[in-house]
C-alpha cells in the first residue's frame, strides 16, 4: 500500500456525497447526552450526596456549636454520602451508564472521588482548628481502638488515591490496584458509618442510625453485586479463543467464539470486559472495544495492543482458553441519523472505527466517512491494507498521519495539530457526526480544536484510553 496522500485541503467531494437530507440551518444529530439528561442526573447525583444533611436536620437537633464545627460535620457527611455513590457508579449498571456511556460514567466517578476525598480530608482539618479538643478523636491516649480505626480510615483514603493517580508510575499491576481498590473502599465507608454512629451527635435518634445503615448497606450491595453476582451469571455463557492473529503496531487480535449460546449483541464502537481463564471469578478484567462487525455474533473480536500488564502477555493466549465478556457498554458509535462522520484516531484508538467500518461494509452504508489515523510509524499503521480496500468497498477518505516517518514518505508527517487537522478535515455540517478516540496528549488537541472549528459539543463523541 502507498502512502494516502489523495486528500487534499479542497478535496471534499467525498463528504459532501449524500448530504441532501441535512438541510442548512439544521442542527444534526445528537450523538452526546441531552443538556436535560445531564441536568436531572447530575441534580439527582447533587440530592443524593447531600441527603444526610437533610436526615441529621429533620426532628430534634442538637443546639449549635457554630459555623466551622457544623460546616467541618457537614463535610464530613457529604464526603461518606459521595463514598457510598461511588459503588454505584463502579456497578456497571446499563440503566444508570446508558444516558452517557460506561467511560464517561467512570471519568466521572475517578473526578467525584477526587472531590470526596477533598472533603473527607477537610472534615477533621475544620473541625480540629475550630475547636482543638477534637484532635482527641485521633490521639490514642484518650482512646486507643477509635483513634486505630480513624487513622486507618484516613491512611486507606490516602491510598485509594494515591494509588490510583500514581499506579502506572509505580507499575502497580491493573487486576492488583482494582482489588485494593475495591477492598480500601469498603474498609472506608464501613469506618466512616460506623464513626458516624459512635459520635451520636446528628445522629443520635435511632431511625438517623439506621438510614446510614442502610446507606452504607446498599453501597456493599452495589459491591457485592458487581464481583459476586454479575460473575456468576457471566459463568453460563462462556467463550472459546479460536484465533491469536499478529497485526502491526505490535498489536494481536483476539477471535472468541459463544459456547452454548448465540453470542453478544453489540452495537459497533461499543466495548466489553474481558476475562481469560476457567472462570469469570477473577480480578483481571479488562476492557477492550469490539472490532469486529456487528453483523456477525457467532465471531467476537478485540485487537489488542502490547501496553503492559494484561496485554503485555496478550501473544501467549492458546486457541481453546476459555473466556467471558460482560457487556456490551459505550455510546461511542455512528448514530443511525448521522448522514456522515469524521473519524479521529490515535494508535489502537482506532479499534472502535474498525468495527464501525466493517459493519457498515456488510450492511451497505455508503454514508461517508473521512479518517485521520495517527501512528507512530509506517509500520504502526494497524489495518492499513484492510482501509485500502474499505475505500474501495465504502465512502471512505482515509488519512493516515505519521509522527516518525521513514525516508521517502509523502504523506502527512508529525503529530495531531490544529494545522494539519484543518487541512484534512472538512467545515462542520448539521448532518455530521464527529468521533474521536485516543491517548490522552491527541484528545487534549483534537477536543478544544473541534470547538473552536465550531462542532458544536453535542455532535462530539470521545473516547479516551485511562478508563481504569
Amino acid at each position: 500500500m502507498t502512502p494516502n496522500t489523495r486528500l487534499a485541503p479542497t478535496d471534499m467531494t467525498a463528504m459532501e456525497k449524500n448530504r441532501s437530507t441535512a438541510a442548512d440551518g439544521r442542527r444534526g444529530p445528537a450523538i452526546g447526552p441531552s443538556v436535560r439528561n445531564v441536568l436531572t442526573w447530575l441534580g439527582l447525583y447533587l440530592l443524593l450526596a447531600l441527603f444526610p444533611l437533610v436526615i441529621a436536620l429533620i426532628g430534634e437537633t442538637p443546639a449549635a456549636r457554630g459555623f466551622w464545627i457544623d460546616f467541618g460535620i457537614g463535610l464530613g457527611f457529604v464526603a461518606l454520602a459521595m463514598l457510598a455513590l461511588q459503588f454505584v457508579l463502579t456497578a456497571r449498571f446499563r440503566r444508570i451508564a446508558s444516558p452517557f456511556g460506561l467511560d464517561t460514567l467512570l471519568h466521572f466517578h475517578r473526578q467525584a472521588g477526587l472531590a470526596a476525598f477533598v472533603f473527607a480530608l477537610a472534615h477533621p482539618v475544620v473541625l480540629i482548628l475550630a475547636f482543638r479538643p477534637f484532635w482527641h478523636f485521633l490521639d490514642p491516649r484518650a482512646l486507643f481502638v477509635r483513634a486505630f480505626a480513624l487513622w486507618t480510615l484516613l491512611i486507606a483514603l490516602v491510598l485509594l488515591i494515591v494509588t490510583t493517580l500514581r499506579r502506572r508510575q509505580w507499575g502497580i499491576a491493573y487486576q492488583w490496584w482494582r482489588a485494593g481498590h475495591g477492598l480500601l473502599a469498603v474498609l472506608v465507608l464501613f469506618i466512616g458509618t460506623v464513626h458516624v454512629i459512635q459520635v451520636d451527635f446528628y445522629g443520635a435518634v435511632m431511625w438517623k442510625k439506621l438510614a446510614w445503615v442502610a446507606l452504607s448497606a446498599a453501597a456493599f450491595g452495589m459491591f457485592f453485586y458487581s464481583r459476586i453476582v454479575k460473575p456468576w451469571q457471566m459463568r453460563k455463557q462462556p467463550y472459546r479463543v479460536v484465533g491469536v492473529v499478529p497485526e502491526r503496531g505490535d498489536s494481536y487480535t483476539l477471535t472468541l467464539e459463544p459456547v452454548g449460546h448465540e453470542g453478544m449483541a453489540f452495537t459497533a464502537g461499543q466495548f466489553a470486559w474481558l476475562t481469560l481463564g476457567s472462570t469469570p471469578f477473577s480480578i483481571d478484567a479488562h476492557p477492550f472495544s469490539f472490532v469486529g462487525s456487528a453483523v456477525d455474533r457467532r465471531r467476537t473480536s478485540f485487537t489488542i495492543k502490547k501496553l503492559g500488564d494484561f496485554t503485555a502477555t496478550i501473544d501467549a493466549v492458546k486457541p481453546g482458553t476459555t473466556a467471558f465478556l460482560e457487556g456490551p457498554y459505550g455510546l461511542f458509535t455512528f448514530p443511525d441519523g448521522a448522514t456522515a462522520a469524521v473519524f479521529i484516531a490515535g494508535g489502537v484508538g482506532i479499534t472502535p472505527m474498525m468495527s464501525m467500518l466493517r459493519t457498515m461494509r456488510d450492511t451497505g452504508d455508503r454514508r461517508p466517512v473521512q479518517l485521520v489515523y495517527a501512528v507512530k510509524t509506517w509500520e504502526d499503521a494497524t489495518f492499513r491494507e484492510e482501509l485500502a480496500e474499505l475505500e474501495g468497498a465504502l465512502n471512505l477518505t482515509a488519512t493516515i498521519v505519521v509522527e516518525k516517518p521513514h525516508e521517502g514518505w509523502e504523506g502527512e508527517a508529525g503529530y495531531l495539530t490544529p494545522a494539519l487537522l484543518a487541512r484534512r478535515v472538512p467545515p462542520d455540517e448539521p448532518g455530521t457526526a464527529w468521533l474521536v478516540c485516543g491517548p490522552e496528549p491527541m484528545m487534549d488537541v483534537v477536543e478544544p480544536w473541534l470547538q473552536r472549528h465550531g462542532v458544536p459539543l453535542r455532535r462530539i463523541n470521545s473516547e479516551r484510553f485511562n478508563i481504569a
